[in-house]
């Protein structure tokens, strides 16, 4: 477990002032039907007109909140104030109104909680120490509870201790299962905004070859005519004159730019035949020779058993998946890598094995997710599995894909098994 996700020690964390306003104008207007209905449906007797005035204040202060604060987004100290004072107000109300005993008094733990889904984990310490402090004063200051007056109502000190426990503890869950909902949604969401901005990136390079020809093709006219013109003066002015020099750099660097025009043309051009279809042999045999520049490391492809052959479009999806787990398998290797594609009329399997370590006990289980990290001293000198694998693992199951991780394999290491339908493929192709 990890300890930085879970207390979210790094974050700076605000809250929008429209969930606050609504939240504590439900609370405030609550309030106002509760005392009511007691002291004049149930006909109970307590101070109401003091309930009242602290109401009152509470719904100023909910006021200044919407209209006189002019951001959107309240800093964390802010909401914690606003929170803070939610928790003295709802006290007093307690406190004239039977406190713990209170079946109300169960409400005290919710700022803590809207703290610890939205702020940082400082604001909640703070707003949950104040909250046990004030259950601790409830528990033995107090008014009677309304209606009890005319009776000797005593409870057990084991009971009264009971109902205090059990507020102290769902307030510590409570804050520990917003805490923790809180960073594993910001932590997905970190996640997939940086697989959006790599899918746009690959999509864009996909795309500056067409951008280049294009290019080429809109400035070839204007570079043609700059390029005559530009010879009809040199006739005229002779080789004589002094604008003689310029004029023959201007003809040589127009004529520059039309070969540089023409190769990022004809780059276009076997970029087009490459994109239109290709079998997977041929996309992993580029994956693989891309790592052979890079590392000394022994790669295999065994294609013995791909029966099917079967081709499909390049994509970015595709290209950045298997090459990331292809990549994850090169930095984990001692030394050799064999990608295997295995294949029938129903199923397409590729397998990526290393002879490296394996994939920790602790995070196998667990591997997909983003931002693991494991205990395991073999993988201390070479970290980093988590992110990279969840966008690798996302992209391809965006592809129809369904990955497994296990060890053991053909080189005793990790194994990456990632498997396809062949119904699936040729829709997701």
């Amino acid at each position: 477990m990890d300890f930085a996700t879970i207390f979210r020690l790094e974050e700076n964390l605000n809250l929008d002032k429209k969930t606050l306003v609504i939240l504590r104008w439900i609370a405030i207007f609550g309030q106002v039907f509760s005392v009511n209905l007691v002291y004049f449906f149930l006909d109970l007797n307590f101070p109401i007109l003091l309930c009242h005035l602290i109401i009152v204040v509470g719904f100023f202060t909910n006021l200044y909140l919407q209209f006189g604060l002019k951001a959107t987004l309240l800093k964390d100290a802010y909401s914690r104030s606003f929170l803070m004072y939610d928790i003295v107000q709802l006290s007093f109300l307690l406190f004239l109104t039977g406190g713990i005993f209170n079946p109300f008094a169960i409400l005290l733990i919710v700022p803590t909680i809207v703290s610890s889904t939205f702020l940082s984990m400082g604001s909640t310490i703070i707003l949950g120490s104040l909250t046990i402090i004030l259950l601790f004063v409830l528990t033995f200051f107090k008014m009677p509870l309304p209606g009890m007056e005319e009776y000797v109502l005593s409870f057990p000190n084991y009971y009264v201790t009971g109902i205090l426990i059990s507020l102290i503890i769902g307030l510590i869950f409570l804050s520990y299962f917003g805490i923790r909902f809180a960073g594993e949604t910001k932590k997905r969401s970190d996640a997939l905004n940086k697989l959006q901005q790599i899918l746009a990136k690959e999509y864009e390079l996909e795309s500056l070859g067409g951008q280049a020809a294009a290019a080429a093709h809109s400035l070839g006219t204007p570079l043609a005519t700059i390029s005559v013109v530009s010879k009809e003066m040199r006739k005229e002015v002779g080789d004589k004159s002094k604008l003689t020099k310029d004029i023959d750099l201007l003809i040589s660097q127009t004529k520059r730019c039309s070969e540089i025009l023409k190769n990022i043309s004809q780059k276009k051009i076997i970029s087009d035949e490459f994109l239109s279809s290709m079998s997977f042999e041929d996309l992993l045999e580029e994956i693989i020779k891309s790592f052979k520049e890079s590392s000394e490391k022994i790669l295999k492809l065994n294609t013995d058993k791909d029966i099917n052959k079967i081709e499909i479009k390049r994509n970015p999806e595709l290209i950045y998946g298997l090459r990331n787990f292809i990549g994850n398998a090169v930095k984990f290797a001692n030394q050799e890598i064999i990608i295997s594609i295995v294949s029938d009329n129903i199923n397409l399997y590729i397998y990526i094995d290393d002879d490296g370590p394996g994939f920790p006990e602790d995070i196998i289980k667990a591997l997909g997710e983003p931002y693991i990290k494991s205990r395991s001293k073999l993988s201390k000198n070479n970290a980093g599995l988590g992110l990279g694998t969840f966008l690798g693992k996302t992209l391809l199951e965006r592809k129809s894909a369904v990955i497994s991780f296990e060890n053991g394999g053909v080189l005793n290491g990790a194994r990456v098994k990632i498997k396809w339908t062949i119904n699936d493929l040729n829709i997701s192709s």
